[in-house]
């Protein structure tokens, strides 16, 4: 039975793994063996007494004693190679080397509870051993874990140095020295080399080993190296030089040992690769570059573009230090820039640096460490930035200030005005706000021009600017609106001598490209901490003050005051109520006749626009129509007033027309004549029934664009009349401009015909006016019958007023056409 175990056995050795009959395996195997279910450990006993034969001496017993890891126990072997008598020692008694394996197999076998193999490199008088190092944790039976370690050499010791030499990248030989008759060095022959430098050379080692140099050929048989290591020989002195072929370049270190040479080759053909691509982009680099010492700071090197830009020739360039750029101010912050530089450096902050001419640039700078020429030094390329910071600088100023007058604008002033409130406030001190705004100033842009309304703002702007001392400011906010703060802790009454001084400052005349202009100007007036404690409530409650100030005709200055305050959440309120108004329907139009005197009959009415507001009742147009031009909402109401006009008329009788209104924004949303066209489309009205007011403010801006829809709309039917007609500043130029169908006498002049002769002769005038143009004439405001007989007898056609009848709803036009009938003005 024995014998076919062993036959057995001999057979699966010859083709199971040779590791399996290993001692490493045995020992793994009887680990295992005795291994019991339900332990987590073997005993000591199974598994290492008994049948260990020639492995006992190979083992050791390890035991934790708690404060040290003790040897307790170890075979001859392990003995021989830890060079110690084992009883009871502490692995710290060990070799370093060996300690250390022992500790990472003791710890890792008990760390995991299995088996566990480590290797150990265990170097001895230069010679390299391997060895396993097998760990087999196991129980005690009196209590406890020990670890039972195997240790044996595996494959055979090898040289280290003769490893090292053989495997190193770089060429390794030895030259022997050949001397001719006189004893000078006539050849030299290669005694020994490694792997390196046949890769190096690209021959075999046979081809190099034992050859004499002058029978190779290969590039260290040039006669410059011959010459190179014969003055090795003689003077004794090493040397380092570099050799090169057309596929590499070698750096040859040459040593003298006795009559031999000891010779180190490194490829640096890479090297010299990045050194050309360096200068050849360090050469034509459009970046100003040098190269500095790091030890005396002198220049190395230095490219064109460095020298174009700095203004240097290269020898006035290559004799300077680094600090020679520097302005002197910035030495010492230069200096402690550069005091531990690591291998890169990026500049934190900009430096300003010295031209050849003395002028100052601001630069970033980047550099890298780098050997030159054999010293450490650094690389460094400069970024210019200065037109950059200049253009930073400007943008900044821009953010800042008016582009048109220089002065500070609203940020500048907002942030002033938060600055000046936080100083004053704990002393008690005042800050005041003043809102300047320009009065006639848009009769200026559209007489003359944006050009002219730009310097004439430019030269008001001068004034201001004039008028401010100390610690005061003054800004444009925009358009024409300027400000001004005063925060020297005045008085009201200075507050108010101060806005009368500019009042009276800016309306004094200007010379513009020869016009004489003249404008005004309105102030409103905010004090903290009375009328506000912030710079929005401030510069809110100025606002309010002025808008008081316009109303009243401009040319003043008004304080803030409390009920502004509620006049303007009352606006607000409106505004949020007028938006809902158009949506919910609560517009609606009611109607005036006007009477044609010559045929006293109704021939037409006027549509004006009613809000019936759900909660407050009927609105009065004054109230709301300014605001919806405000907020823009009047190019949309327009357009309801339009089609619901439109729509309504075509209902009357087919020879009675309807008049609305336009104003001067429905016309600079360019939609106007498209607008008309629909609502007639929609509403199916003559074009010949529909009549436009318009009144001279049309004009003042955008006039040929505007002319040119009048046109479009006459020429399309529609009727053209001229609203207000006396009270504007070139009335009559316009009606040679265009031709109207009708003029309306405003009625501020038809309330005094009866009582005053410049009335009745203005009246006279315009009717008059009419029958040579051929345009009917409307009086506007007939509130009594002598005026309806001064009218009549002075040739007007038409007249319009309360005589007749207030303005109606669409559902009473029906009955007062049946009212009046074919006999108006005996009706009225």
């Amino acid at each position: 039975m024995w014998g076919c175990a062993v036959a057995a056995v001999a057979k699966t050795k010859k083709t199971s793994n040779p590791d399996l009959f290993s001692d490493v395996s045995i020992l793994r195997r009887k680990w295992q063996a005795a291994l019991k279910p339900g332990r987590d450990l073997p005993f000591f006993e199974d598994v290492l007494l008994g049948s260990l034969g020639r492995l006992a001496d190979h083992i050791m017993l390890v035991k934790d004693t708690g404060d040290k890891i003790r040897a307790s126990h170890a075979g001859r072997y392990v003995e021989q190679w830890l060079e110690t008598e084992i009883r009871e020692t502490p692995f710290d008694g060990f070799p370093p080397d060996c300690a250390l394996i022992l500790r990472e197999a003791v710890a890792s076998a008990r760390h995991t509870g299995k088996p566990y193999l480590a290797t150990a490199h265990c170097v001895r008088n230069g010679l390299v051993q391997i060895y396993d190092v097998f760990a087999l944790p196991v129980a005690s039976r009196w209590g406890g874990i020990m670890t039972s370690v195997y240790v044996n050499q595996r494959g055979l010791q090898y040289n280290l140095l003769d490893a090292v030499f053989s495997a190193a990248g770089d060429g390794v030989l030895s030259l022997a020295t050949i001397r001719d008759a006189h004893g000078r060095p006539a050849d030299f022959q290669i005694v020994h080399l490694n792997q390196g430098t046949s890769r190096l050379l690209r021959l075999p080692p046979d081809e190099l080993r034992w050859h004499l140099l002058s029978a190779a050929t290969h590039v260290l048989c040039s006669p410059d190296v011959f010459s190179k290591l014969c003055v090795v020989i003689d003077t004794g002195i090493s040397e380092q030089f570099e050799v090169s072929d057309e596929m590499s370049t070698l750096k040859i270190s040459a040593a003298p040992v006795g009559d031999m040479l000891a010779l180190s080759l490194t490829d640096v053909t890479d090297m010299k690769r990045r050194e050309q691509s360096f200068r050849l982009l360090f050469d034509s680099n459009p970046m100003p570059m040098w190269v500095f010492d790091v030890e005396t700071r002198r220049f190395r090197n230095v490219n064109d573009a460095a020298l174009s830009h700095y203004g240097y020739d290269r020898a006035t360039f290559l004799s300077m230090q680094l600090q020679d750029l520097w302005p002197r101010d910035e030495w010492e912050e230069h200096s402690r820039a550069l005091v531990g530089v690591g291998d890169v450096y990026n500049s934190g902050r900009n430096w300003r640096h010295l031209k050849a001419d003395g002028s100052e640039i601001e630069v970033l700078t980047f550099g890298r460490r780098v050997t030159f020429e054999g010293r450490d030094c650094f690389l460094v390329s400069a970024v210019d930035i200065t037109e950059r910071r200049r253009a930073e600088a400007r943008i900044a100023y821009m953010a800042h200030h008016d582009g048109l007058t220089n002065l500070p604008n609203r940020v500048m002033f907002q942030e002033r005005l938060r600055h000046d409130l936080e100083r004053n406030h704990p002393a008690g001190k005042n800050v005041a706000v003043l809102c300047i705004d320009l009065d006639l100033f848009k009769n200026v842009n559209d007489s003359f021009g944006h050009p002219v309304g730009d310097k004439l703002l430019i030269e008001v702007a001068q004034r201001l600017a004039e008028s401010v001392r100390g610690g005061n400011l003054v800004a444009r906010l925009g358009g024409d609106e300027f400000a001004m703060i005063l925060a020297a802790n005045v008085s009201p009454n200075e507050v108010s001598a101060q806005a009368a001084q500019i009042i009276e400052m800016v309306s004094a005349p200007y010379r513009i490209d020869g016009l004489e202009v003249v404008i005004g100007a309105s102030i409103g007036i905010a004090i903290s901490p009375g009328d506000g404690g912030t710079a929005e409530e401030l510069l809110r409650n100025a606002d309010m003050a002025l808008y008081r100030a316009k109303s009243e005709g401009g040319g003043v200055h008004h304080f803030f005051e409390k009920e502004m305050d509620r006049l303007a959440q009352r606006r607000r309120d409106m505004e949020i109520d007028l938006r809902h108004a158009l949506a919910s329907g609560e517009f609606e139009l009611h109607y005036q006749p006007l009477v044609d005197l010559a045929q006293d009959r109704i021939v037409s009415f006027e549509a004006l626009l009613r809000w019936r507001h759900p909660e407050k009742g009927m609105i009065s147009p004054a109230d709301f129509i300014p605001l919806a031009e405000d907020i823009g909402l009047i190019v949309p109401l327009g357009e309801w007033v339009l089609r619901e006009a439109c729509k309504q008329a075509a209902e009357w009788p087919s020879d009675v027309r309807v008049a609305v209104n336009l104003s001067a924004a429905q016309f600079r949303n360019r939609n106007l004549s498209q607008a008309v066209f629909t609502a007639l489309a929609q509403s199916g009205l003559s074009p010949l029934r529909l009549e436009l007011e318009i009144t001279e403010s049309i004009f003042l801006a955008d006039s040929e664009a505007n002319l040119a829809i009048l046109h479009q709309l006459r020429e399309f039917g529609v009727r053209i009349s001229m609203d207000d007609f006396g009270t504007g500043y070139s009335s009559l130029s316009y009606l040679r401009s265009f031709p109207f169908d009708k003029i309306k006498i405003d009625r501020s002049f038809v309330r005094d015909i009866a009582e005053r002769p410049d009335s009745i002769a203005i009246v006279r005038a315009i009717s008059g006016l009419g029958r040579s143009l051929n345009i009917s004439t409307t009086a506007e405001g007939v509130e009594t019958v002598d005026q309806l007989d001064w009218l009549r007898s002075e040739g007007c056609t038409e007249v319009q007023g309360f005589l007749f009848s207030p303005a109606r709803p669409a559902s009473e036009i029906a009955a007062l056409l049946g009212k009046f009938g074919s006999r108006a003005t005996r009706a009225a």
